[in-house]
């Protein structure tokens, strides 16, 4: 089973916020998920990410959506995992 990080659609129309989950690659958009990461207001630009449950879902190969790679990057997550790839 394939994992992937990514966003899943919530709020009313016009006004959406997104839940950042591991989710089954196979899986859709709005379906069933894994487990819940975070969260993301693209309106108010609010990103709320549990750290440790992102890691290690990061560190079991779970591969992010180019939007949740760039809001990782933005909060620091993905230089933590390079450096521990790296081993410092």
């Amino acid at each position: 089973m394939a994992v992937k990080l990514r966003l899943t659609r919530m709020g009313a129309k016009k006004r959406p916020t997104y839940r950042i989950v591991a989710s089954d690659s196979r899986a859709k958009r709005d379906g069933e998920y894994i487990e819940l990461v975070g969260t993301y207001n693209p309106i108010e630009d609010n990103v709320n990410i549990q750290e440790e449950v992102a890691l290690k879902w990061l560190r079991q190969g779970a591969i992010p959506s180019d939007t949740v790679r760039n809001l990782l990057s933005k909060k620091g997550i993905m230089k933590k995992f390079a450096d521990e790839k790296k081993g410092k």
